[in-house]
């Protein structure tokens, strides 16, 4: 396979430091960043007051008013699985944390389960210049770039979130947002396998899944599941068939459609779903994915996840304040929170994700250490190099192989 470029992985794998496990996580983490916290709440008062009307921000070209001086809440909607929970209490330990030092209600709804079904609920209102209800949105790559070429989210105040410069640099450069004015990382993963191991030994007699052939095993005939994210699961097909989901041709797109839409047809995939697999692993309805790293992780022990031998897919998912947004300054208040080493340690040790915050791999030793060599947390160069990140479409090129996507679905 034709791995990704050495300046990718070099930057991903020399920087990336921290990993804290889930499991030990509730017990063991603490409160880090307050002072920076406070001290930017401190400094914003002071940039609302700037502004006039009565400490409440003026309204830039495409923005609402901000209210966050007179109305502290955010709305954050994001992934499910995607921030550290305490499984006893079901409460969010890094969340409740700010809220007790900032005193802000933080509204968190897990309501993004895949890109283009988010979109497809709000489209709307942004086309229309309405306010989505939402502060903060997490949106991958692909779709954070559409969102930002439309004009549908506000440019950052980095001065709100001096935390930014804990960044990974590469992750400080993306060509659909140069200079990140727009949107800043949240985690970053790997599309992959994962599987139930016992069901898996069961019924193919192997202790792991490493090729798209076992995947697709008559064995494991309505047993299967695929994301509905079109570049996750198009990326596995395309490498299992000696292509570069990085530099494809339209030919070698097909050959994969093709692959996918006998799959469906003979019912060898039961369901292309975002991220609701997990429930039918863990209860065996389903036996192996295409799914994404940190949620197989999660999961524990009794379930396997690993890179197809051909390569699996490598993106990032992005914070963005949404035009007319109407809390822009407690948003950006809470982006900086996450941006603190030993927070962002605490929510990587819970999903398990890829940190784009540089220091928490060494702030993730103080709360486990096993975590800290974790490859889906802090991959190293050989693991990255097992992985593509999809080739940049155009927005024609898009919509036609989205189209193929969903017709080979049954969409």
């Amino acid at each position: 396979m034709n791995p990704q470029s050495p300046e990718l992985i070099a930057a991903i794998a020399g920087t990336m430091r921290s990993s804290i496990s889930r499991r030990r996580l509730l017990s063991a983490a603490g409160v880090g960043g307050a002072a920076m916290v406070v001290a930017a709440c401190g400094a914003s008062d002071e940039a609302l007051s700037s502004g006039g009307g009565g400490g409440v921000a003026q309204p830039e070209v495409g923005a609402a008013e901000d209210m966050s001086a007179v109305d502290k809440v955010v709305n954050w909607s994001n992934w499910p699985l995607y921030i550290d929970i305490d499984d006893a209490s079901g409460e969010r330990p890094s969340l409740e944390a700010f809220q007790k030092l900032t005193g802000f209600e933080v509204v968190y709804t897990e309501d993004v389960n895949d890109n283009n079904e988010f979109y497809a609920k709000v489209r709307t209102q942004l086309e229309q210049g309405q306010d989505i209800g939402r502060d903060i949105v997490v949106l991958t790559d692909w779709m954070a770039a559409l969102w930002v070429q439309n004009g549908f989210v506000q440019k950052l105040d980095k001065g709100l979130i001096p935390n930014w410069v804990n960044l990974v640099p590469k992750y400080l450069y993306t060509s659909w947002d140069p200079g990140r004015q727009y949107s800043l990382p949240w985690q970053s993963g790997f599309g992959c396998f994962g599987w139930n191991k016992a069901k898996l030994q069961e019924t193919l007699g192997v202790d792991s899944l490493v090729s798209v052939d076992q995947l697709f095993d008559p064995k494991l005939k309505g047993r299967v599941s695929v994301l509905s994210e079109m570049r996750d699961t198009m990326g596995v097909l395309m490498a299992s068939q000696g292509n570069d989901p990085s530099n494809f041709t339209d030919d070698q797109y097909s050959q994969a459609i093709d692959l996918l839409t006998k799959q469906v047809d003979d019912g060898q995939i039961r369901q292309v779903t975002g991220n609701d697999y997990a429930g039918a692993l863990e209860s065996g309805d389903l036996i192996a994915v295409i799914g994404w790293s940190g949620d197989m992780v999660q999961l524990g022990p009794d379930f396997g996840v690993g890179l197809p031998e051909t390569g699996g897919t490598l993106w990032t998912d992005n914070m963005m304040i949404p035009a007319l947004a109407a809390h822009k300054r407690n948003a950006e208040l809470l982006m900086n929170y996450y941006y603190d080493p030993q927070i962002a340690a605490q929510v990587a040790a819970y999903v398990q994700y890829i940190s784009p915050v540089e220091g928490a791999q060494e702030a993730m030793k103080s709360i486990d250490p096993a975590l800290a060599d974790n490859q889906w947390i802090f991959p190293d160069a050989e693991t990255l190099a097992q992985s593509y990140v999809f080739m940049t479409l155009t927005e024609e090129k898009d919509v036609e192989y989205q189209r193929a996507f969903q017709k080979a679905i049954g969409g």
